[in-house]
C-alpha cells in the first residue's frame, strides 16, 4: 500500500514517482517493484545534503546543504520542494548542473511549519523541518 507524497525509484532506468492518491496496489517499472525512498535527515560526512532554512523579509530560502552541493553533470540536485503541514500544498522546483541549490518561497508564513526535500542523483533524498 502507498501513501500521499511517498517517492519511488526505477532501479533500472531511474524513473522516480511520487503518490499523489495512495492505493493498494505496488507501484513497478521496467518488470520489476520500485524502490520506496526513505528520506535521510543526517549528513555525517560535510553536511552537503541536508536542506538548510534561511529566512529574509517575506521570503524563506530553502538552501541545500551548510557547504554547498555539487551542480555537476555527474553529482547534482535534481529537485527541491516544499511541503506544507498539513500535506495539502506541495511546491517544487526543478534543477539542473550549473544551477545553485536555492529555492526561494515568496510571501512565506513563518509560522507556519513545512517539510524541505531534495533529490541528489547520487545520494538520494533528503529532508528536514523548519520549526
Amino acid at each position: 500500500m502507498t501513501k500521499k507524497l511517498e517517492i519511488y525509484k526505477c532501479e533500472i532506468c531511474g524513473n522516480l514517482v511520487e503518490v499523489l492518491f495512495p492505493g493498494a496496489g505496488a507501484l513497478s517499472c521496467c518488470g520489476q517493484a520500485m524502490t520506496l525512498q526513505v528520506a535521510n535527515k543526517v549528513d555525517a560526512a560535510t553536511e552537503k545534503h541536508v536542506p538548510i532554512f534561511v529566512k529574509k523579509d517575506d521570503e524563506l530560502e530553502i538552501r541545500i546543504g551548510q557547504v554547498p552541493h555539487p551542480m555537476v553533470e555527474e553529482h547534482y540536485i535534481t529537485f527541491i520542494e516544499a511541503i506544507s503541514k498539513d500535506e495539502r500544498y506541495v511546491k517544487r522546483k526543478y534543477l539542473y548542473p550549473g544551477e545553485e541549490p536555492v529555492f526561494t518561497l515568496k510571501g512565506y508564513d513563518v509560522a507556519k511549519l513545512i517539510t524541505a526535500r531534495e533529490f541528489c542523483n547520487l545520494h538520494g533524498l533528503w529532508e528536514a523541518e523548519n520549526d
